[in-house]
């Protein structure tokens, strides 16, 4: 799927769709669509900022039209240019290009004297509460606000101390500049929003020029309009800001763009708060942004996701009014479809054990042809080495096999993918543990490539690696960050920590890999045979290979492992 091809252009038409094919009938915006992605670059994105990014690149893309990319960088104590460039990597990585570049910070100065304005109209002023006597002067859902002591003190003395404010005069938490709208409103974003705040750091871009910035409500409609945006996409939560957002742009009587709100991301299994993937970070534990158990960006790039799953993806989930829970299996399922089709097989071997050919020449190494990808001709074949001593999956072995256990056991024949058929013979045991450590075995010659000219049936194929010409690799087996379904059901208050599923990543220090993969290169993809897709991680080197499990594949056994209870 290209860029072009996102749940703004070719899937089905949405709800916001509907609203911009009316604008462009009746008029409104002169049949313009200019959307923006608008971030705060104080943590890493992650897939509810994915879906995002598709809805409003592709919606411009779909109308012809454009999509700037602003970082709305209000909040210079958390906001970092690392944080900018990431955020950059992460949109082009997704496969789109903004048509402008813009920060909240280029507006600061026509956004100080809008608040002028609105001080000398009457409509805003300066509080020296605290922040609780604030809060508690606002009142609740059930109850008015209640006036505040500097409520009503002259346009003069507000214009006095704003412009102290920007000076310098005073420390943080001393003043807050205020918009004079309506105590008793029934929507509390409209009694008296805080506009402005004193804070003495120091911002990534203008430095220490400014020590009183501008809160996000009163920025980014400005910003908007500023940018001549025609419909301003935000998540559902702030379906409630909206009658402050147009407040303050009619007050100026400014170009009005459309907010339209759409429901977030959620998925199963998943955080979606910055400030707690922040909180994982920072008490290690995850090794960082891009741990490929985050919902980062970052973090699925390096488990080996693709850009083309993430847009398939959110074409599938599309757009809505109503907030839900996806579940990562739906996720995961774009991630597979994709990943089948452009990902060469190889075999590989988690956790081996030794099987001997007694009955193979011990010095013949035969070089068997496999297929590279049954999906795509062009990806051509391979060859593969066979020799007397193979690997095998330990799980692909029972001495004494469960009912539907159709692969190794004692007497059994079955198939080695492209290779012979083989009979297990008898087992070697750890002679403490008991443990078997070694399967001896016979073949069929005349089995090459897997097909007896008699024609008798055998019900498995496993894969295997030689023994002599193996690969070792660590392979990292990821899975969820989190064993709770809905993380976003956990109580407030409680450790959310205490959740994290201590098997989301187990390292296997030396997998058996066949030789194909001796030259992978970090970022390379591939399908494990009968394992799962795989990635080759960036702490990769040619000492040592570090492979990632991107995802499982559909594993029939385990659920009738499941289902038996064994």
């Amino acid at each position: 799927m290209s860029p072009e091809e996102t749940p703004s252009s070719n899937s089905a038409s949405n709800f916001i769709r509907e609203l911009i094919d009316a604008d462009n009938v009746s008029g409104r915006f002169d049949g313009r669509v200019h959307t923006r992605f608008p971030p705060e670059p104080n943590g890493y994105l992650h897939i509810g900022h994915a879906k995002s990014i598709c809805l409003n690149f592709g919606l411009a893309k779909k109308y012809g039209g454009q999509c700037n990319l602003r970082f709305d960088d209000t909040n210079p104590a958390k906001e970092d240019v690392e944080y900018v460039d990431s955020i950059q990597e992460d949109v082009r990585w997704l496969g789109f290009h903004w048509d402008n570049l813009f920060y909240a910070s280029d507006y600061f100065e026509t956004i100080y004297q809008y608040a002028v304005t609105l001080i000398e109209r009457g409509l805003a002023y300066v509080d020296s509460s605290s922040t609780e006597e604030i809060r508690r002067l606002r009142g609740s859902l059930t109850e008015p606000g209640t006036p505040g002591p500097y409520r009503n003190r002259t346009v003069a003395e507000n214009l006095d101390l704003f412009h102290r404010m920007r000076g310098g005069e005073f420390p943080d938490g001393a003043h807050v500049l205020r918009a004079k709208i309506d105590l008793a409103h029934k929507n509390v974003n409209m009694r008296d929003p805080l506009l402005y705040r004193i804070r003495h750091a120091e911002h990534h871009r203008t430095g220490n020029t400014w020590c009183i910035y501008p809160l996000y409500d009163f920025t980014h409609g400005y910003s908007d309009s500023l940018e001549r945006i025609t419909h301003s996409i935000c998540t559902l939560e702030f379906e409630n800001h909206r009658p402050l957002y147009d407040w303050l742009i009619e007050v100026l009587d400014l170009y009005h763009p459309q907010q339209i709100e759409f429901a977030r991301l959620n998925l199963t299994h998943m955080m979606m708060s910055k400030r707690k993937l922040l909180e994982l970070v920072e008490t290690q534990s995850v090794s960082g942004w891009d741990d490929p158990r985050m919902p980062t960006i970052a973090g699925i790039r390096r488990r080996g996701y693709t850009p083309e799953a993430m847009r398939a993806f959110c074409d599938e989930i599309g757009v809505t009014k109503f907030n839900g829970l996806t579940e990562i299996v739906v996720l995961e399922n774009a991630v597979r479809s994709d990943l089948n089709k452009r990902s060469n097989r190889v075999m590989a071997v988690i956790n081996p054990i030794k099987v001997v050919i007694d009955n193979y020449p011990e010095d013949l190494v035969e070089e068997l042809e496999a297929v590279n990808n049954p999906e795509d001709e062009s990806a051509g074949t391979r060859l593969v080495p066979f020799s007397k001593e193979l690997y095998i999956e330990r799980d692909d072995f029972m001495e004494v096999p469960a009912k539907q256990f159709f692969r190794m056991s004692p007497g059994r024949e079955v198939r080695l993918r492209w290779g012979y058929l083989v009979t297990c013979q008898s087992v070697v045991k750890d002679p403490v543990t008991g443990d078997v450590t070694e399967l001896h075995c016979t073949y069929d010659p005349l089995t090459r490539g897997g097909n007896p000219p008699d024609g008798r049936k055998v019900k498995s194929t496993i894969h295997w690696v030689s023994a002599k010409h193996a690969v070792s690799a660590e392979v990292r087996l990821y899975d969820h960050l989190f064993s709770i379904t809905n993380v976003a059901e956990i109580p407030e208050g409680e450790d959310w920590r205490t959740y994290l599923n201590p098997r989301s990543l187990v390292v296997v220090p030396a997998a058996k890999l066949e030789r194909s993969l001796t030259t992978a290169q970090p970022g390379d993809r591939c399908q494990f045979e009968r394992i799962g897709y795989f990635c080759v991680d960036k702490d990769s080197t040619a000492e040592k290979l570090v492979f990632n499990r991107t995802v499982t594949l559909k594993d029939d056994w385990a659920k009738i492992q499941k289902k038996q209870g064994t």
